[in-house]
C-alpha cells in the first residue's frame, strides 16, 4: 500500500495551488446606476461564501451526496472500494460512492478517466483538502465549483438561472432540486427533462426527511410543489447591441481571456431605463410604419420551405415570451376566425380583433398553416399566449442616445431584432443624411458671417449642370436663413455652400467628428455623403454644448473582481466651434422644432432643437435632436435601400421615435435651459425674439 501511495502521489496537484485557486468566474456590465444588465463568461459562475447558501441547500446536498460529510475525514473506504470495483468492471454509468471532497479533487484536479490510478489520486487529494481546510470551506468551494447543467457552474448562478433568485433565498423545493441536479445535470435538467426532474427533486426531499432535517408534514407540502422555474432571461438581451460593442472594446483592451474568464466588473455608461425606452419606442414605431403600409403579406412559410413544423426553431425563441414583447410565431391552425401559433413551447391564440388593421375580416383569406408571422403579446389567458398581429417587412430602425456633458452613452439600439440580426445600424451602418446634413453647411456660413436674419433668395436655380429643387416643388422667394434652414429649403444651402465653397463646408464636418471622406461637389450640401448614426449624433451634441465636441463613450470604468482598478475612460473632448456660432446654430436648430419640418415635438413643451433628413426616394429617414442635457438621434430605413415610400420623411418615420424616447430622457429636468438662457422661454417669446414670419409654408 506504501508503494502504490508514493507511485501515485508523484504527479500530484500541490494542495497549495487550491488555496490560491479562483475558479473562472462571470464579467459582469454594471450601468449608470449600479444595476448589472449583462456579463461575459466561459463559464457562468457567482462565487459566494458558506452562509450566503440557504440552510436548506445545504442540508439537500449534504443528505443526497455525502450523508456523513461533517464526520468523516474526506474518505469512505467501503464505498470507494466497492465504486472502484464497479467503474473498472462495469460499463454502465460510474457509481456516485464519492465524498463532497472527492467530488471537488476530481473537478479541480483530475481527469474523468475510470481508473484505479485516478481513484488513488482522487482519495489522496481528498485526505490532504480535509487535512488543510475546513468543512465550511470545503462545502463552499464544491458549491461554487459543481456544474448544474445549461452552462451554468456553481449553486449561486443556478440559483439565479433557474429560479431568478439568491442561493440564500431558496425554497425547499427549491433547494431540493438543485441539490439533485449534479449526479446529471443533463438527465435531470427541469428544462430538458421536467419529468425526471421532478422525480429526482422528491428523492431528494425523502433523503432529507430519512436524515431528520426537514418533518413530514414539510415534506409532503415541497413532494406536491411545482417545479416553479423563472427561468432568468438570456444574458445581455436587455441591450445586445451595446454589450457587443463594450465586448469589442473590452477585448481589444484587455484581451479575450480575461474579460471572459476574469470576473471584471465593468462599469457602463447605460441607463437601463432608458435603454428599455430605447427599445420599446423603436419597435412601436417600426410597428406604427408597417400598419400605416397596410398588410403586405410574402411570409416566409416552413412548410413550403422543407422544414418539418415540429423540428422548427425561430431565433427569436431563445429569450422567454413577455408581455409586450415583438415576436415571431409559427402558425400551426387557422379557422375563419381563430388562429393558433407556436411561440417555443408555448401556444398563441389571436382571434379578429387582433388583426383588423389588416383589412382581412377572415383569417383563412391570408393566412396559412406553416406561416412565420408577427406578434406584439399581451397577458396570457390561462395557459395561453395573446397577441396582436403586427409585420415584419424588414424595415429597420436604430436609435443612440448620449449625455451631453460626459459623452456618456445613454441607450444604443442598433436594429429591430439582435436574434435575426447582429449588425448594429447605429455604430457600423452608413447611411446617407438627407438635409440633417445641413447644419455642418450653415455652421460654415455662420462662422464666414451670416446671421439668422439675413435674407436669401429662394427660387429656381442652376449651378453649372446643376439644376436642383426644393423637396415641396415650390419656392418662397426672399426669406431669411432661419426661415430657409427651419423648413429646410435646398436652394439656399446650396447657395451658402457654393458661397463659402464646399471645402470650407467639409472642413465643418470634420471638426464636428464626421470620418467620412467627403467629396467637395454641391450635391453634398443635401447630404449625399453617407454618416453612421453615432457620428452624427455626437456631432449634434457639440451645438448644445457651446461648440465642444465630446466623444461618446461606453465604459466609465473597470476593476478586477477584488475592485482594484484596471481603466478608467476619460472622454476625449475637442473643439467643433466657437461659443458663438453654436449659440448662434441653437437660434436655427431650436426652430426646427418650433416651426419648421419637426414642429410637431414642440409637444414635449421643453427646450429642445434638431434637425430632421430625408433622402432621394425615401430610402432613408432621419431626425437628430437634443435638450439641454441629452442627445438622441434616430435613423428608419431597409438595409436594401428600398425605398420607406412616399412622404415617409424624417418628420414622419423618425421624429415620433425621438419624441416618445425624449419624453423619457427629459422627465424630471423642467428647469434645464441651454447655454446662455436663464430659463425656457415662451414659444411665441422666442420667435418674436428672432422675428419669425407669422405665415410658413411647411
Amino acid at each position: 500500500m506504501s508503494g502504490f501511495m508514493l507511485v501515485y502521489s508523484v504527479n500530484l496537484p500541490q494542495i497549495d495551488d487550491l488555496m490560491r485557486y479562483r475558479p473562472n468566474t462571470t464579467t459582469d456590465l454594471y450601468d449608470a446606476h449600479g444595476r448589472i444588465f449583462g456579463s461575459f463568461a466561459l463559464e457562468r459562475r457567482v462565487l459566494v461564501n458558506y452562509n450566503d447558501l440557504s440552510p436548506l441547500l445545504r442540508e439537500a446536498v449534504i443528505s443526497i451526496e455525502d450523508k456523513n460529510f461533517e464526520s468523516h475525514w474526506g474518505v469512505n473506504f467501503f464505498r470507494v472500494i466497492g465504486a472502484a470495483y464497479h467503474d473498472l468492471t462495469s460499463k454502465n454509468r460510474a457509481q456516485g460512492a464519492s465524498t463532497l471532497t472527492m467530488q471537488l479533487a476530481r473537478n479541480l484536479f483530475l481527469s474523468s478517466e475510470r481508473t484505479f490510478g485516478r481513484k488513488l489520486q482522487e482519495v489522496l487529494l481528498s485526505i490532504q483538502i480535509e487535512h488543510t481546510f475546513t468543512k465550511q470551506q470545503i462545502f463552499a468551494l464544491y458549491a461554487n465549483q459543481i456544474y448544474l447543467g445549461r452552462g451554468v457552474y456553481g449553486f449561486e448562478a443556478g440559483s439565479e438561472y433557474y429560479f431568478s433568485k439568491q442561493a440564500k433565498d431558496l425554497t425547499l423545493p427549491e433547494a431540493a432540486l438543485l441539490a439533485g441536479l449534479p449526479k446529471g445535470p443533463t438527465e435531470y435538467s427541469p428544462v430538458l427533462n421536467p419529468d425526471r426532474a421532478f422525480r429526482r427533486r422528491n428523492m431528494v426531499i425523502n433523503s432529507m426527511l430519512e436524515d431528520g432535517v426537514i418533518t413530514a408534514a414539510q415534506a409532503n407540502v415541497a413532494r406536491s410543489a411545482p417545479l416553479g422555474l423563472h427561468i432568468e432571461a438570456p444574458p445581455n438581451s436587455v441591450a445586445p447591441w451595446f454589450v457587443e460593442e463594450v465586448r469589442r472594446e473590452l477585448e481589444r483592451k484587455f484581451g479575450s481571456d480575461q474579460v471572459h474568464q476574469a470576473g471584471l466588473k465593468v462599469y457602463t455608461t447605460l441607463d437601463l431605463d432608458l435603454q428599455e425606452t430605447a427599445n420599446r419606442v423603436v419597435l412601436d414605431g417600426l410597428a406604427g410604419y408597417e400598419r400605416r403600409h397596410g398588410w403586405r403579406g410574402h411570409l416566409l412559410n416552413v412548410i413550403a420551405g422543407g422544414v418539418g413544423m415540429e423540428g422548427f426553431k425561430h431565433p427569436d425563441w431563445v429569450v422567454p415570451p413577455q408581455t409586450g414583447a415583438y415576436i415571431h410565431a409559427l402558425v400551426t391552425g387557422v379557422l375563419p376566425y381563430q388562429v393558433t401559433a407556436r411561440v417555443g413551447d408555448d401556444q398563441l391564440v389571436l382571434t379578429p380583433d387582433d388583426w383588423t388593421w389588416t383589412g382581412f375580416r377572415t383569417a383563412d383569406g391570408f393566412l396559412k398553416q406553416g406561416d412565420i408571422i408577427y406578434v406584439q403579446l399581451r397577458e396570457e389567458e390561462g395557459n395561453l399566449l395573446r397577441g396582436t398581429l403586427e409585420e415584419d417587412s424588414g424595415v429597420q430602425g436604430s436609435l443612440m442616445a448620449m449625455d451631453n456633458a460626459t459623452g456618456d452613452v445613454l441607450a444604443m439600439v442598433g436594429g429591430r431584432d439582435f436574434n435575426m440580426s447582429q449588425f448594429n445600424r447605429a455604430t457600423q451602418a452608413e447611411r446617407q443624411t438627407g438635409s440633417s446634413f445641413k447644419p455642418y453647411v450653415y455652421t460654415a456660413a455662420i462662422e464666414e458671417g451670416a446671421t439668422p436674419e439675413e435674407r436669401i433668395l429662394d427660387a429656381p436655380t442652376s449651378f453649372g449642370g446643376y439644376t436642383p429643387h426644393n423637396y415641396e416643388g415650390n419656392y418662397l422667394g426672399n426669406i431669411t436663413l432661419l426661415k430657409a434652414f427651419a423648413d429646410s429649403r435646398n436652394i439656399p444651402a446650396l447657395k451658402l455652400a457654393e458661397r463659402v465653397g464646399m471645402h470650407k463646408v467639409i472642413d465643418v464636418a470634420h471638426q464636428f467628428g464626421i470620418t467620412a471622406n467627403i467629396p467637395a461637389y454641391l450635391p453634398v450640401a443635401l447630404g449625399s455623403v453617407e454618416v453612421s448614426l453615432e457620428q452624427q449624433m455626437a456631432a449634434y451634441a457639440a451645438f448644445p454644448n457651446d461648440g465642444i465636441r465630446i466623444a461618446p463613450r461606453l465604459i466609465r470604468r473597470v476593476t478586477t473582481a477584488e475592485g482594484a482598478p484596471l481603466m478608467e475612460d476619460t472622454p476625449e473632448v475637442t473643439e467643433a466651434t466657437s461659443a458663438k456660432v453654436a449659440r448662434t446654430m441653437m437660434v436655427l436648430l431650436r426652430e426646427v422644432t418650433r416651426s419648421g419640418t419637426a414642429k410637431d415635438a414642440a409637444v414635449l413643451s421643453h427646450p429642445i432643437g434638431g434637425k430632421t433628413g430625408t433622402t432621394s426616394d425615401f430610402t432613408d429617414a432621419w431626425f437628430l435632436g437634443f435638450s439641454p442635457s441629452t442627445t438622441c438621434g434616430v435613423w428608419v430605413g431597409y438595409d436594401n435601400r428600398e425605398s420607406l415610400g412616399d412622404k415617409e420623411t424624417g418628420a414622419k418615420a423618425a421624429l415620433p421615435l425621438w419624441v416618445d424616447f425624449m419624453r423619457a430622457a427629459i422627465a424630471g429636468k423642467d428647469n434645464e435651459t441651454f447655454p446662455g438662457e436663464t430659463a425656457p422661454r415662451p414659444v411665441h417669446l422666442a420667435q418674436a425674439a428672432v422675428k419669425v414670419p407669422t405665415q410658413s409654408i411647411h
